[in-house]
Parts: structure tokens; C-alpha cells; sequence
């Protein structure tokens, strides 16, 4: 299990620097956005699997959601930001 865990680390490691590659370098507005959600649904993953490593998931599943609520609340306002309408 612990092997599998690890495994499952490293692919979405690897798909949080292809992100950030796309973050960074994308052609659009819409490109990055949607990097940033892609890294910030990894980041969630990576936190409950960092959890079943250390054995205590329930307190590493309310780090997550605190870590969602603040995500999803940030890409509201970069949304409304970016649409030129005022908050």
C-alpha cells in the first residue's frame, strides 16, 4: 500500500510541473487558469495521501477542504477580476 501511495505521489508531483509549465508559459488568460485549478486540485490530493501516510486522514481531510474552500473562493474573484466587472 505504501508503495502505491508513493507512486501515486510522483504522478501527480509530475502533473503539478506540467501545470506549472502550462501556468507559466500559456497562451492565454484561460490557459493559466485553468493550470491553476488543475495544481490546486493536485495540491488537495497530496495532502489526503500525505494523511493516509501518516496515518491520521481526518485531520489532514480538514486541511484540504480549509485548502478547497480558499481555492475555489480565489478563483471566483481572479474570475470576476479578469471579466472587468467590480467586486
Amino acid at each position: 500500500m505504501y508503495f502505491f501511495l508513493m507512486a501515486l505521489i510522483v504522478i501527480l508531483i509530475g502533473s503539478i510541473g506540467v501545470m506549472l509549465q502550462r501556468l507559466f508559459q500559456g497562451p492565454s488568460v484561460y490557459d493559466r487558469m485553468n493550470g491553476l485549478g488543475v495544481i490546486t486540485a493536485d495540491v488537495i490530493l497530496l495532502i489526503v495521501l500525505f494523511g493516509y501516510i501518516d496515518e491520521r486522514p481526518d485531520m489532514y481531510v480538514d486541511i484540504a477542504f480549509a485548502f478547497a474552500m480558499l481555492g475555489c473562493v480565489t478563483s471566483i474573484i481572479l474570475a470576476k477580476y479578469l471579466g472587468g466587472k467590480h467586486l
